[in-house]
């Protein structure tokens, strides 16, 4: 899979003419905040390389993540002829990229897409990998499918007119890549931690790059999570848990933060890093805009949603614990008690260790 990046939209024809993508129509297709912004210049590339080329928006927001939009969409495609030949452009966030994934995995059986992510968290992570899928029934991602889009084409200005919250959530995915796999890129996050924080073009291009280059090399290995690709489901188990307790109300990436600081005081209560580090996890969350408490949670009920979590098996959580910082393994034996005890950690329950 190829991945360009640029802070333009200049190079989306040349990518195209590079790709296996030789049909006559293509679909754009973003949601009710994507298109009104981007869709009309990234149609003015698309023209160059196809004869049709039409724009499909669903209604904004992850309760629209169902079946019952992709239906709709589905209808779009056949009342505008879209046969096997023809592909999908995904242009916004992770429900954008998820659906259209999804959609273009099972409309025919399958047409090829490609992403064009307009979110920090899609440009970092949502966009690449091909797991696609909808919500069903309160369950986050629980139908889908893996579909690999032909290539993702990243564009990190657009993440200048992104709100402070969808960036600060993106930040979520980037610390947990750091966290799992780059030590020195940790570093680096905090050194350049006020250049992030104005969107500085160069560094967020660096910043982007970098986290997208640790998933894509993870991907690359391990392409439908048998192995090492569950490494990246770091601070996801209870962050999902959390996403859902909160009926979807607080955002991915700051869930998955809270996740992380979960996992960084189980990973500490097997003496696996120091009190340092975990406070130190803790305050750069802090410092990208993401919350270290999940006020309002009640402790057994995240701990009984973490166990309806589709990464179970054999009745066993796969729970992705902090060796160190740069280096995360997975764990099959994490307790119901050490889950609690990262659960309450992030409830505002201050336990102090002892080294």
């Amino acid at each position: 899979m190829e991945h360009y990046f640029s802070n333009s939209f200049d190079l989306l024809t040349e990518a195209y003419e590079a790709s296996s993508i030789k049909g006559t129509r293509v679909c754009i297709v973003g949601d009710t905040n994507t298109c009104p912004l981007y869709a009309d210049a990234v149609k003015s590339f698309c023209e160059k390389c196809f004869s049709q080329v039409d724009v499909f928006a669903f209604p904004a927001g992850e309760e629209h993540k169902n079946l019952m939009s992709i239906e709709k969409l589905y209808e779009f495609l056949l009342e505008h002829h879209y046969d096997r030949t023809d592909s999908l452009l995904a242009l916004g966030g992770g429900v954008v990229g998820d659906m259209t994934g999804f959609a273009a995995a099972t409309y025919l059986r399958g047409i090829k897409y490609v992403q064009v992510p307009t979110t920090l968290l899609a440009q970092v992570d949502s966009s690449m990998g091909g797991k696609t899928g909808v919500d069903f029934k309160g369950y986050k991602n629980m139908v889908g499918a893996f579909h690999m889009p032909e290539f993702v084409y990243t564009n990190p200005a657009v993440l200048s007119t992104l709100s402070d919250e969808q960036f600060a959530s993106g930040m979520g995915e980037v610390l947990k890549s750091a966290l799992l796999a780059d030590e020195d890129f940790f570093g680096w996050l905090l050194g350049n931690m006020y250049e992030i924080g104005e969107r500085d073009p160069e560094t967020v291009l660096e910043m982007v790059k970098t986290t997208a280059g640790i998933k894509e090399a993870i991907v690359q290995r391990d392409p439908t999570e048998k192995g090492e690709r569950a490494l990246l489901n770091l601070g996801h188990t209870i962050g999902h848990a959390i996403e859902k307790y909160k009926n979807f109300e607080l955002l991915h990436g700051m869930c998955v933060g809270l996740g992380l600081i979960a996992a960084a005081s189980i990973s500490h209560g097997r003496g696996l890093i120091g009190t340092e580090e975990l406070y130190e996890i803790r305050d750069v969350c802090f410092a990208f805009g993401l919350p270290i408490f999940a006020d309002g949670i009640d402790d057994n009920e995240i701990l009984r949603l973490t166990k309806s979590d589709k990464k179970m098996a054999g009745g066993q959580i796969r729970f992705i614990l902090l060796e160190e910082i740069g280096k995360a393994f997975i764990a099959a034996d994490v307790t119901d008690e050490e889950l609690l005890a990262g659960i309450r950690f992030i409830n505002g329950d201050e336990i102090v260790y002892e080294e």
